[in-house]
């Protein structure tokens, strides 16, 4: 098993045809690690871009790609695709990135320009990013590849990065500083529909009290302070996005404002209920 650390430049454009905002990936690096961790091969191509001609401000002095480079040596995304997967080769994979933005973003450039669901030759992945904070203490929000470096006592030219390959290096030197076998294979997904399916699903908010996902009135309201059984004595409102309504305890006769948020996920809902008590002032008016 090998393993290959890609890494994505992409630009922020708008896909009328769709009507959103999409990543167009301008610019893939990857680096191939033989069974020392060594970097054994390397990859990089500028991809040009079919949505937006025009590189935004950001982009651009990220990385300093200029669309006079991009139309010199840039080549289609099929192609480049096609291209990167030989040179990945039939052996036995573990893909790896940065956080899992990246993969993100490639698997919204597929369906979006190959028509894809998956990236078919991605059969492994694991998220670098999480793999080398898993050794870091204390360490809780999502931890630049910079600061990374810094806590492995790596240096890095901090100038270099943000341009795919040179960030490969990095990656990949942060991974072998602290590389463990077993801790590696545990953290590793296998790329099956189910785990692009997860990937590509965009999850939203529920705004109607009936639907086939959901229905409001099938919900049951316990009361914060006795915990008895309440009832709805109000319509349902939508406000922010939350359904809001007014329960009365059977038990202690208190009244509640109660807040329920709905979000559609891949594999199902998820409900977050929030009850807070009504002055007395309001509490009469119902």
């Amino acid at each position: 098993m090998k393993y290959v650390i890609f890494d994505l430049e992409w630009n922020n454009a708008f896909d009328y045809k769709e009507q959103k905002g999409l990543n167009e990936i301008i610019e893939i690096g990857a680096v191939k690690l033989d069974e020392d961790l060594n970097i054994a091969d390397t990859y990089t191509q500028l991809i040009k871009p079919k949505l937006s001609k025009k590189l935004s401000k950001r982009f651009v002095d990220l990385t300093s790609i200029t669309k006079e480079e991009i139309s010199e040596m840039g080549i289609p995304f099929e192609r480049a695709m096609l291209a990167f997967s030989q040179w990945v080769g039939s052996e036995e994979t573990v893909f790896m990135s940065w956080s899992n933005s990246d993969l993100y973003v490639l698997v919204s450039n597929f369906k979006r320009f190959l028509g894809k669901t998956s990236v078919m030759f991605m059969k492994k992945y694991m998220d670098v990013q999480k793999y080398c904070q898993s050794f870091l203490e204390n360490s809780k929000d999502q931890i630049s590849l910079t600061h990374c470096a810094e806590q492995f006592d790596i240096r890095i030219e901090e100038e270099n990065l943000h341009r795919a390959l040179e960030d490969c290096y990095a990656e990949a030197a942060c991974f072998k500083k602290v590389f463990c076998k077993e801790k590696a294979e545990s953290m590793i997904s296998l790329c099956d529909e189910d785990f692009f399916g997860r990937l590509a699903f965009k999850s939203y908010l529920i705004t109607k009290p009936v639907s086939k996902e959901y229905n409001f009135f099938k919900e049951r309201f316990t009361c914060p302070d006795c915990g008895g059984d309440m009832a709805r004595i109000s319509d349902v409102q939508v406000i922010n996005n939350s359904f809001k309504t007014v329960l009365l305890c059977k038990h202690c006769q208190k009244k509640f404002w109660g807040f329920i948020r709905v979000k559609r996920l891949y594999d199902g809902v998820s409900t977050a209920k929030r009850i807070t008590e009504m002055s007395k002032n309001k509490a009469k008016k119902y």
